[in-house]
């Protein structure tokens, strides 16, 4: 076992019972690495298991660790890798938790960092780019089609807008006026929420709406995908469960029947970084001590990107 700073929770409950501590990480098992941390990124997820709000489907162990991405230094290898050797740098999803120095993380499942990304960036990707990737896939998308995004402006709203405009289709996004530059940067016609908001979709994509992604789980976002697609079987959403079976449309909130698509995925996101064109907001970056304001930040909404943990 190898000893580093982590954070941990030893019950479950708001983010004041994150605290730091030394946790034990052991050797790389087959077909793993460890790697020395040097971004994390925060998800929604970690502080509904912090909560204590996922344990009939996501069992935890106390004390745990959150986290479930980042990025850093190959440090150990483990038996059976191949391609990943000590020094490289990486990203990806960590099976142990990504809240500390070091991290275990399936080697076949991590992608190369290239040099001019920065590691922040790199842990901004894993959770985003899959879950952009595999909601495009289910809704099944085309070139010139046109795609509504209600959250357009978050970690998986920003990355599937992306995807999407570089598949060729016309993309209408959702956020708060002070995120509509960015959104226009990034090739899609921002909208505001809030009453009126079929209508002013309509008025930017006048030819109709063919598929819809919702990132916010609001029931006035699903209603107006239904309206605007009238196809329930082409709008999805990662966030709202209950609203999406009040509105009978698809919920996704992991792998689907593909599996894990984190490979496709990154190589989606790293084809546009070597273009130029791969734009990774980052809303704030913590140092990791700081574990539980960025939780509380996570909690709040409202994100311009995402968050991160630096070591």
């Amino acid at each position: 076992m190898t000893k580093a700073k982590g954070i941990v929770f030893t019950e479950f409950g708001p983010a004041d019972v994150l605290h730091p501590a030394e946790i034990d990480v052991p050797e790389p098992g087959p077909g793993q690495v460890r790697i020395a941390v040097r971004a994390a990124g925060v998800n929604p997820l970690d502080h509904k298991i912090r909560a204590g709000y996922m344990n009939q489907v996501f069992t935890v162990e106390l004390p745990h660790v959150p986290g479930v991405e980042a990025s850093g230094v190959v440090e150990s290898v483990g038996e059976g890798v191949s391609g990943l050797t000590a020094g490289q740098e990486v990203f990806g999803p960590t099976v142990s938790g990504a809240y500390a120095e070091l991290a275990l993380a399936e080697a076949v499942r991590l992608a190369v960092k290239p040099s001019d990304l920065g590691f922040p960036e790199a842990a901004a990707l894993p959770v985003g780019a899959e879950t952009a990737y595999r909601t495009l896939q289910v809704l099944g998308v085309r070139g010139g089609e046109t795609l509504l995004v209600h959250g357009a402006a978050g970690g998986v709203g920003s990355l599937a807008v992306q995807f999407a405009v570089a598949r060729g289709l016309r993309v209408v996004g959702t956020a708060s006026v002070s995120n509509h530059e960015r959104l226009r940067a990034l090739g899609a016609i921002p909208v505001t929420y809030g009453p009126g908001l079929v209508d002013r979709v309509r008025d930017a994509a006048p030819e109709g709406v063919d598929a819809a992604l919702d990132t916010t789980g609001l029931a006035e976002s699903l209603a107006a995908s239904v309206e605007l697609t009238g196809d329930k079987d082409r709008v999805l959403t990662i966030a709202g469960p209950d609203a999406a079976g009040e509105y009978g449309v698809a919920f996704s909130s992991g792998a689907g029947p593909d599996g894990y698509l984190g490979g496709p995925a990154f190589a989606e996101a790293l084809a546009l970084h070597a273009t130029g064109t791969l734009a990774v907001a980052i809303h704030h970056s913590y140092p990791l001590a700081e574990a539980a304001d960025a939780q509380r930040a996570s909690e709040a909404g409202h994100l311009a990107g995402k968050i991160i943990l630096v070591p």
